[in-house]
């Protein structure tokens, strides 16, 4: 399957803004090209004991992108993704119903929503009153999702590699 989903170094010497906005657009790519060239069994194989797998990789990053920007700061009237009756999470887990398209797409639709969350704040210093963790500043959450999005993907580095060998950031 191809995935092709563009994706470039972030600028080197601009603004804040513009910075933290290319290294989280260069992870969110990065992400999808751990994707290309593997087959939908190989994408839902769970390579570790825990049982995650690329996809759901991929899953949990769209109900991270989608509670964070959405939900949290944005303060949607929209629930958390991924979670079941009995209020436990099913973000990692890929359910029958779930096909490598939907959860892609999902995810690409939650990048772009963030997208719109950053852009519609005016600045990283615009903050919310959060009702669990009182104030909660833009800035925040754009650096805790580069880092969340690069954490996975260093798992996504490591799952590829056991699934077929392959290497590279």
């Amino acid at each position: 399957m191809t995935f092709a989903h563009p994706r470039s170094r972030p600028p080197r010497n601009a603004g804040e803004r513009e910075v933290l906005a290319g290294w989280l657009d260069y992870h969110r790519a990065t992400l999808l090209t751990k994707l290309e060239g593997l087959d939908d069994d190989q994408l839902r194989r769970p390579m570790v004991p825990s049982g995650v797998c690329l996809l759901g990789l991929v899953k949990h990053l769209t109900a991270v992108e989608h509670g964070w920007f959405v939900v949290d700061f944005a303060q949607a009237e929209e629930q958390y993704l991924f979670v079941r009756a009995d209020g436990t999470e099913a973000d990692f887990t890929i359910e029958p119903g779930d096909t490598t398209e939907s959860v892609v797409s999902g995810y690409l639709q939650a990048c772009e929503r963030g997208r719109a969350v950053v852009e519609a704040a005016g600045s990283l210093d615009a903050a919310v009153q959060h009702p669990e963790v009182g104030e909660l500043g833009l800035r925040w959450v754009v650096t805790h999702m580069i880092e969340e999005t690069a954490r996975h993907n260093g798992h996504a580095d490591i799952i590829r590699e056991l699934i077929d060998g392959a290497t590279g950031d």
